[in-house]
């Protein structure tokens, strides 16, 4: 059943023509009617000229303006690294008691971070990270021995950018109560990395079909990009 609030909002605005970031941030704002801080959320799509299921996009980005949001940060370590990891932040420090506790199911952290020693035994958790987005990875850099780096990063405001099968990029710019200056910061950020990511995958053309922006509870307007990528 549709809310009160929800009926307010405008309507069928997917027949809308694009527009630039910065004058639907505007509009998406005032369409943030709930009691809570909104997120600004971004959706892209992948151009149909590619083989979707051969694009295989997953990085992290560190956003200039932050993300908004607390998160949880776990560590797997060896005892030796222990203090470094809870003087850096981290919310949740453990070994192998830890890695038994999330066997079990145990997982209340949004990013688990993992020392290359310990990598050996957490990565026969694979069936029971993986599904979650939690399984640490060298590329996206949380499986290292720079724990403070590691923490730092995904405390101070790090997004991570992957496709799901069908093709779609979904990704946070920030919160309503963030200025349009810091949002328009985070989304050029987040060009330049899908940018990147085009050459990295050698993918011929371009490698965004659409792209949306949105809030938590509102509805969506098509984004006319700056630049094609």
């Amino acid at each position: 059943m549709t809310s009160k609030r929800f009926k307010k909002l405008p309507f069928k605005t997917i027949d809308l023509p694009a527009e630039s970031i910065d004058k639907l941030l505007s509009v998406v704002k005032k369409n943030c009617t709930t009691k809570f801080d909104e997120s600004v959320d971004l959706s892209f799509q992948i151009n149909n000229k590619q083989k979707k299921n051969e694009i295989n996009i997953r990085t992290v980005v560190n956003l200039p303006g932050g993300t908004g949001k607390k998160v949880k940060v776990a560590v797997v370590c060896e005892d030796t690294k222990s203090s470094e990891a809870k003087s850096a932040g981290a919310d949740i420090v453990g070994g192998d008691d830890f890695i038994e506790k999330i066997k079990t199911g145990e997982m209340n952290f949004e990013k688990l971070i993992c020392t290359p020693g310990m990598m050996i035994k957490l990565s026969k958790l694979g069936k029971i990270l993986g599904p979650r987005g939690l399984m640490p990875n060298p590329k996206l850099g949380s499986v290292t021995d720079d724990l403070k780096t590691a923490i730092k990063d995904a405390k101070s405001g790090q997004a991570e950018i992957r496709n799901d099968k069908d093709g779609n990029i979904g990704v946070s710019i920030g919160k309503k109560s963030f200025t349009d200056e810091k949002l328009i910061k985070n989304f050029n950020v987040i060009l330049e990395t899908l940018e990147k990511e085009k050459s990295n995958n050698t993918i011929k053309g371009d490698l965004i079909r659409s792209a949306f922006i949105t809030s938590t509870m509102g509805v969506s307007y098509k984004i006319k990009l700056g630049k094609s990528i």
